[in-house]
Order: structure tokens, then sequence, then C-alpha cells
């Protein structure tokens, strides 16, 4: 079941350390926090209209403001016929099991080729996690993607099985490693590859 952690609807802070640029530097945890309550509460509810659920909510503030288009961005809460929609956690699941952004599309779409896998596997990986599945979630669609893509099939790999190679990968999750690094010096490998 994918997970959330309130994260800073700026720099993606899980603590009361932002980044320097942050704009919302200076703003503590229960505050984060307690938006994100606000405009999740809401939704739980009912669909809105987006100026309904600022008039509704007592202390609407540039915060909650953020932390809604957060919730867009990440696709928690989507627009439909100009209503805001909280996803249900299989709903949400399901949309962000296939990425939609570049590089990641591209590794996606197209699978891994020799001199990308590692690259490759640890960007997905990192992904799944920053969007909230679980391991045994980012396991599965990682071990799914390796079959469907035709990346085992390339070959190049040491371990014997895709499962071992997620399992391998597992530090990645547990250490929350960011994957657009990785994503980009696979998707330049994918792309010189043809």
């Amino acid at each position: 079941m994918p997970r959330f952690a309130y994260p800073c609807p700026d720099c993606r802070t899980t603590s009361n350390v932002h980044d320097a640029a942050c704009e919302h530097d200076g703003r503590r945890r229960p505050e984060v926090e307690g938006a994100y309550v606000d405009v999740l509460s809401a939704l739980s509810t009912r669909p809105y209209r987006e100026s309904a659920l600022s008039d509704d909510l007592e202390d609407w503030s540039p915060l909650h403001q953020a932390v809604l288009r957060r919730l867009k961005g990440d696709r928690r809460v989507e627009e439909r016929e100009g209503l805001l929609h909280l996803l249900t956690v299989e709903e949400y699941k399901e949309k962000v099991s296939r990425p939609t952004s570049e590089p990641l599309r591209t590794i996606y779409e197209r699978g891994s080729v020799p001199g990308a896998h590692d690259n490759s596997v640890f960007a997905l990986v990192a992904f799944y996690e920053m969007v909230g599945l679980s391991w045994q979630e980012t396991r599965e669609q990682v071990v799914e993607w390796m079959y469907e893509s035709g990346t085992w099939a390339r070959g190049g790999f040491e371990e014997a099985s895709p499962e071992e190679l997620v399992d391998a990968k597992k530090h990645v999750y547990e250490q929350g490693y960011g994957w657009k690094e990785k994503a980009r010096a696979a998707k330049a490998v994918i792309d010189r590859h043809g």
C-alpha cells in the first residue's frame, strides 16, 4: 500500500530542516502536516471545486494552497469536470506505476540496455520509493517492468533472476536516494543504443 509522509510542498523534506531556497523554510512539521490534514480531510469527504475548498477551510493560507499544488503535482489529487478528487489508494498506485516524465518515461517505455541496467533499476526503485510505494510493491513493479519491457531478455546481468537484481537494490529504497541523476545517465545510454 502506498504510504504518505507529508512532505514540504516545496523542497519535499519530511523533517524541520528545509532546503536553503525553500519557500517554506522555517515552517515546523506540525504546521506543514496540519495544512495537509486540513486539505485531505475535506477532500476525503467529497469532491470539491477549488474555490469552494479554500472558502470552506477556515484558515486557508498560502501553505494550504502550496499543499494542494503538491498533491495535484504528485497525482494524489486530480481535477475531473471542474472538481478536485482525492484518489483512492488503488487509483493512486495505478497512476504512479507508469512514470510519465522524462527521463524515467524513456526507461520505462523502452526498457534498459546493457550499460544502462544498473542506473535504470536504481532510478526506478528510487522513483517508486519517492512516490510512496511499499518495498514489496516497488519490487513487484520493477520485476514486472524487467520482463514486460524486454530488459531481462536483453541480458547483461550478473544476477540469476530479476528478483535477485531488484533485491540487491533494496538499499536504494531504504536510504531514499534520488532518481534523477541515475535516470538521466540511463536514458543517455538507451538513446544512444537506438
